[in-house]
C-alpha cells in the first residue's frame, strides 16, 4: 500500500513538473499576436460624454456651486478652465477648492498652532489668519495659471510638426478633414494638447458644424495666438481657393523662424540675468579664496 502511494505520489509530482515546464513553451504568444493584441482596440461598456465625478469631487462641486460669483469672473474662469485642458464643468469643482483651502488653512493655523499657544486674540494670529485665508483662497488661481501657460507652451512648440504632418497628409491626397482627422489619430501626439483639439474640431465638423467656426472655436480653447492665425489661414485659403500645402508650409517655417528666434533672446538674455548672482555669490567667494591667505599673512607681518 505504501508503495502504491509513493508510486502515485511520484507520478503526480512528475507529472506536476513536467506542467510547469511546458506551459510557458505552449502558451508563449508570437510577436505578431502581441503587436495584434496592442493594435486592437477595447469597446468600452459605458459610453459616456462626462466622466462620472467621485465623491470628493461631487463635494467640492456643491460647494462651488453655493459660491456666487459676477458673471464677469465666471466667464474668466471657465476660458482658463477650458485653456487648461479640463471641461467646463470642472469651474464648480474649482471654486469649491478655492473656499475648501481658504478655510482649512486658517483652520490648521489656529488648531495646530494658535490655540495650543494660547495667542488666538493677539494681532499677530488674527493677521496670519487673514493672510492664510487670502492665500488659500489665491493658489488654486496661480495653479491653474501656471497649468495655463505650460499647456500654451506646449500647444506652441508642437504646432510645425503638426503642420509639417498636415502639409504630408494634404499633398499625399486627402482633404483638410481627413487630414486634421488623420493628424491627431497619429501616435506620436497621442496625449499632446494640441491633438486633442485638433480631434474635438474634426469631431465638431463631422457632427455638422461649419469647419470656420469649429477651427475658430479651437483657437478660442487654446488661447494661443499661433492655433488663431492658423485657423484664420484654413478659413482664408478655402475661401480664396489658393494652395493649402503651399499656405502650410510657409506658415509652419514662419512659425519655426519665431521659435528661434524666442530661443536667441533668451539666450541673450542669459548674460543679464547671470550678472546678479555672479555679483552677490561667485565673486566675493572668489575674492575671500584668493585675498584670504595674504590678508592673514599680512597680519602675521605686524604682530
Amino acid at each position: 500500500m505504501q508503495i502504491l502511494f509513493i508510486v502515485a505520489f511520484t507520478c503526480i509530482a512528475v507529472a506536476l513538473l513536467t506542467a510547469s515546464i511546458l506551459f510557458p513553451i505552449l502558451t508563449r504568444r508570437t510577436k505578431i499576436q502581441e503587436r495584434l493584441e496592442g493594435l486592437a482596440t477595447q469597446t468600452p461598456a459605458r459610453l459616456s460624454i462626462v466622466g462620472k465625478k467621485t465623491l470628493w469631487q461631487d463635494f467640492l462641486a456643491k460647494l462651488g456651486g453655493k459660491v456666487r460669483v459676477a458673471p464677469r469672473d465666471q466667464s474668466k474662469y471657465t476660458k482658463l478652465i477650458i485653456a487648461a485642458g479640463f471641461r467646463r464643468e470642472t469651474v464648480a469643482i474649482f471654486l469649491g477648492m478655492k473656499v475648501l483651502l481658504a478655510c482649512a488653512l486658517p483652520v490648521v493655523f489656529i488648531v495646530f498652532y494658535a490655540l495650543p499657544k494660547g495667542i488666538l486674540l493677539e494681532f499677530d494670529s488674527l493677521l496670519y489668519v487673514v493672510a492664510l485665508a487670502i492665500l488659500g483662497f489665491l493658489l488654486p488661481s496661480i495653479w491653474l495659471y501656471r497649468k495655463v501657460e505650460q499647456r500654451k507652451t506646449e500647444i506652441f512648440h508642437t504646432l510645425p510638426d503638426i503642420l509639417d504632418l498636415l502639409t504630408v497628409c494634404v499633398e499625399a491626397g486627402l482633404g483638410i478633414d481627413a487630414a486634421l482627422v488623420r493628424t491627431s489619430e497619429n501616435p506620436m501626439f497621442q496625449k499632446n494638447p494640441l491633438a486633442k483639439e485638433l480631434r474635438a474640431a474634426s469631431m465638431e465638423i463631422r457632427a455638422g458644424k461649419v469647419r470656420a467656426e469649429a477651427l475658430r472655436d479651437m483657437a478660442e480653447r487654446t488661447m494661443v495666438d499661433d492655433v488663431k492665425s492658423f485657423s484664420t489661414m484654413l478659413v482664408q485659403t478655402e475661401r480664396f481657393g489658393t494652395s493649402l500645402s503651399l499656405a502650410l508650409r510657409v506658415h509652419s517655417d514662419s512659425l519655426r523662424t519665431k521659435r528661434r528666434q524666442i530661443a536667441e533672446e533668451a539666450a541673450a538674455k542669459t548674460a543679464i540675468k547671470i550678472l546678479f548672482p555672479l555679483a552677490f555669490f561667485i565673486f566675493p567667494t572668489l575674492l575671500i579664496i584668493m585675498v584670504g591667505p595674504a590678508f592673514y599673512k599680512i597680519l602675521g607681518i605686524f604682530k
